[in-house]
């Protein structure tokens, strides 16, 4: 990528700009101690941020959620970000905005932390190779279920991550490229890191929002894509049985995009090989992204 040195990249840190090795909070920090607070993953394609006010106002939420108080307002993190995009020459890339209860004691008691800090890092991702794109992915459902909305809501994009790592591990030992994750009530939730839809005789289903999911940025992008395309979109309860039996499989998510999946635990989905929909879709996605 023209102007981009990965030996030279700032890191913004609370207004202030830090070289990468040398970016650094307390080990105190409630975020580290206790994976106490929120983030973000969003992607800019050809210098441009890709729904930056929607993932902005999610991390405004998910903050709300666990009352921490975000030290700056919407529109200065926004600028923030899109000045460190052009401070590291990064035109196509991936944005991780984090912001943690700051530094506090070893107990859990937040009121006892101070200064939460607000940190940007800019950088290159693929989450998956460019193969898997042409070919589809195979995933498998795993033990590890879905946080209980009761407990700590998936809504609320948290630091507290090792529920999806757990779900991943369990994929990487099966040789999967991911994980399937079902909720509390045995139905189909979402993967480690991915919103999941299924085409079945030209309808678009994926789970809604109270089967215990992300609200995916991505996820709302592709219904408002397929709607414009006058699909039918369901967002109901699925179970294994939909995806085993469904006509094509995909995957979305920032760092994804739209990715299709061809196998669920062992099971080859449709014809195994990525359908017609998940392909217009992602050209649709695509096109989008780089108006």
């Amino acid at each position: 990528m023209r102007g981009f040195r990965r030996d030279n990249v700032k890191v913004y840190i609370n207004g202030t700009l830090h070289e990468k090795d040398d970016a650094k909070i307390s080990v105190y920090d409630h975020g580290l101690l206790y994976g106490d607070g929120v983030f973000e993953g969003i992607r800019c394609y050809n210098g441009k941020v890709f729904k930056l006010k929607e993932h902005i106002d999610r991390l405004f939420e998910s903050a709300r959620s666990i009352a921490l108080e975000i030290p700056l307002p919407k529109e200065q993190l926004a600028q923030a970000i899109v000045d460190l995009l052009k401070t590291n020459g990064l035109k196509d890339g991936y944005i991780r905005p984090v912001v943690t209860r700051g530094m506090g004691n070893l107990g859990l008691d937040a009121r006892k932390c101070s200064n939460p800090q607000v940190i940007i890092i800019t950088d290159t991702i693929a989450l998956y190779p460019a193969e898997f794109y042409d070919r589809g992915l195979d995933i498998c459902t795993v033990a590890t279920i879905r946080n209980h909305p009761d407990a700590v809501n998936p809504r609320v994009k948290s630091l507290n991550y090792l529920n999806n790592i757990m779900a991943r591990m369990e994929a990487t030992l099966a040789n999967c490229q991911e994980a399937l994750m079902l909720n509390h009530k045995g139905e189909i939730a979402e993967c480690s890191g991915d919103n999941i839809f299924l085409v079945k005789r030209g309808l678009l289903r994926t789970p809604p929002l109270d089967a215990g999911i992300l609200e995916g940025i991505t996820r709302n992008t592709v219904i408002e894509l397929a709607k414009g395309a006058k699909m039918e979109v369901q967002e109901i309860p699925l179970t294994r049985h939909d995806v085993y039996t469904a006509d094509e499989c995909f995957l979305t998510g920032t760092a994804a995009e739209i990715v299709p999946v061809v196998k669920c635990d062992g099971r080859m989905i449709g014809s195994g090989k990525p359908g017609a929909v998940t392909g217009k879709l992602r050209e649709r996605f695509m096109a989008l992204v780089r108006q």
